[in-house]
């Protein structure tokens, strides 16, 4: 008979774990203010420094926030439900990219700093959705998406170099209305989308990037985008903080 697999992790690392489930499902609100040091030892059956080792875990998170003389409170905002679907389709005329738009819908301030455009040879999984051989060129842009100027998702975004160069996808400019609306305006208007949805740890780069405040895991989508006839004309890898977004979707039963 197999070994029963236990949690073998540090009690701490096991405590903060099962609080901030707590935070991220909701169960505690944004602004809520904790249990007492008290109540938290006998709910887990711990030492007053066990247990305070657990809040400073999150506090390094950023998910609590201690306040003098007050307590320990859940951070002000609860994580965010980014609909991918959202951002598929071209902008209505004369209005933003929809990155742009839809923030300004939840009441932020969606922007975007271009980090890099340039012809690249693309990972394996890139270059087998675009049909290139193993030297085969794309075009990279690469950004950083920010709500209220705080990083919220490291995009790189890769296209057929056929289809790019000489257009608006080269050029390291902001592209008006995003690259749906000019990929529509080309005529390969987005028609499907399949995301592939993962989780893991940071890679250096997303770290630094995203700004991450501890050892926290990232949302990877790894997104192909389709127009006419199915063919592939976008290709984009995202992170974004696990402990400050999920990711929506609203499929249809057929």
């Amino acid at each position: 008979m197999a070994k029963e697999h236990e949690d073998n992790r540090p009690v701490a690392e096991r405590i903060a774990a099962n609080l901030r489930e707590l935070i991220m499902s909701g169960e505690w609100e944004p602004g809520m203010k904790l249990p007492t040091t008290d109540v938290l030892i006998s709910r887990h059956d711990a030492s007053n420094v066990t247990i305070q080792r657990a809040l400073n875990i999150l506090k390094a998170e950023g998910l609590l926030r201690g306040q003098k003389g007050s307590g320990v409170y859940v951070r002000d905002r609860a994580p965010l439900t980014i609909q991918p679907a959202s951002f598929m389709a071209p902008s209505d005329d004369g209005q933003p990219y929809r990155w742009v738009s839809e923030a300004t819908k939840r009441s932020q301030r969606g922007t975007n700093r271009i980090i890099r455009v340039a012809p690249v040879i693309p990972p394996r999984r890139v270059r087998e959705v675009l049909g290139l051989a193993d030297d085969g060129e794309a075009i990279l842009r690469s950004r950083i998406g920010l709500l209220d100027d705080e990083p919220a998702e490291l995009v790189d975004s890769y296209y057929p170099a056929e289809l790019a160069h000489g257009t608006r996808l080269a050029d390291r400019r902001k592209i008006p209305g995003g690259s749906p609306t000019l990929l529509a305006e080309m005529g390969y208007p987005p028609r499907e989308q399949e995301d592939e949805v993962s989780a893991r740890p940071a890679t250096t780069r997303e770290f630094v990037s995203l700004e991450l405040p501890a050892d926290i895991p990232v949302i990877e989508v790894f997104r192909v985008v389709y127009s006419n006839d199915r063919r592939p004309i976008e290709v984009t890898t995202l992170a974004k903080s696990a402990h400050l977004f999920k990711m929506g979707y609203h499929l249809p039963v057929h």
